[in-house]
């Protein structure tokens, strides 16, 4: 295992990197925005165990695909643009109820947690830069004289994952916070889905527009991963 030191640097690390804003953020934000503080932990849930799954990809090898493979890596990244994109104009063409608000009435109209939680599953995995993330920074902690590679990256991947979880209930006990103080005022009730459709709308054009080589022969990861 890598030494006490390394291991201190690198969560300090993982917890600068988490709380920098970043797709994965703005994500929670627009799910709390939309389906209230229960949709907002059913995304963290979702993203950190989207998370996990890119740890054990990349502790088993197979992220390896998206460095070397440009045509893999670009394919998911539309296919994950697009997603959110679709997922953003849903939010925006929502039918708004005529009349007084009924209360907890969006508990019915919206996601369950349950779908949510697949969703966010999805955003995560289809994230590549999260892959890359990975392959980038990991192997630069991994001592050869500590033991086993695959017991250490599957160390700090979890690392990354766990530390992450606290910054995204920050963000969704924050934005909850805001939200219900836009549901005391009926009027500005309609914003609240204009607002979560905008965020996830930007967020895809921000992943399908983002800097990434066009001719595929070097990739490199932004630092901001989430």
């Amino acid at each position: 295992m890598p030494s006490i030191e390394t291991l201190i640097a690198f969560t300090l690390a993982a917890i600068v990197m988490n709380l920098s804003p970043g797709p994965s953020n703005l994500y929670v934000m627009a799910r709390t925005l939309e389906q209230g503080v229960r949709g907002g932990l059913a995304a963290v849930a979702g993203l950190a165990a989207g998370s996990l799954l890119h740890v054990l990809a990349a502790v088993l090898g197979l992220s390896a695909i998206f460095t070397y493979s440009p045509a893999a890596y670009t394919a998911l990244k539309v296919v994950g643009a697009l997603y959110l994109i679709y997922l953003g104009i849903s939010a925006l063409t929502r039918k708004q109820s005529a009349g007084p608000v009924i209360e907890n009435a969006g508990l019915d109209q919206g996601r369950s947690t349950g779908k949510i939680f697949k969703e966010s599953v999805f955003v995560e995995l289809s994230n590549p830069k999260t892959a890359l993330f990975f392959i980038a920074l990991l192997p630069q902690f991994v001592d050869p004289d500590a033991g086993a590679a695959a017991p250490q990256f599957l160390l700090l991947g979890l690392i990354v994952t766990l530390s992450a979880i606290p910054c995204d209930l920050f963000v969704t006990l924050f934005t909850n916070k805001a939200s219900s103080l836009i549901k005391e005022n009926p009027s500005l009730q309609i914003w609240q889905d204009r607002v979560s459709g905008s965020i996830l709308t930007g967020l895809g054009a921000y992943v399908l527009l983002s800097d990434f080589s066009a001719s595929g022969a070097e990739l490199t990861p932004a630092p901001e991963y989430r």
